[in-house]
């Protein structure tokens, strides 16, 4: 895995390794142009969580996620009392890799 000090090193590092996209957090699904990705439809090669070490509001992860039909993009989200409202489903797959 690679290492990023930052959150915007972790996006442009993802970008120059071909993810592409840049997904938002839906209530059920990822979004990202007409791409729709359930949880079902996707998974977190790689991800980097950055803690806020003067402002809790910096907290976020950086999600490396890869479609089963080969779209690849970056979904960043903030987490703890800064997080998006989300299905268990959703926030289950996310939260995986949050420990």
């Amino acid at each position: 895995m690679y290492s990023y000090d930052t959150v915007t090193e972790a996006v442009q590092g993802l970008k120059q390794r071909g993810y592409d996209k840049d997904f938002s957090l839906h209530e059920n699904c990822l979004i990202c142009d007409k791409v729709k990705l359930h949880p079902e439809d996707f998974e977190i090669v790689e991800f980097y969580r950055f803690e806020g070490d003067s402002d809790p509001a910096d907290e976020a992860v950086v999600y490396a996620i890869e479609s089963k039909k080969g779209d690849k993009g970056i979904l960043v989200s903030g987490y703890g009392i800064y997080a998006s409202e989300m299905t268990s489903e959703l926030a289950k797959k996310l939260a995986i890799h949050l420990h």
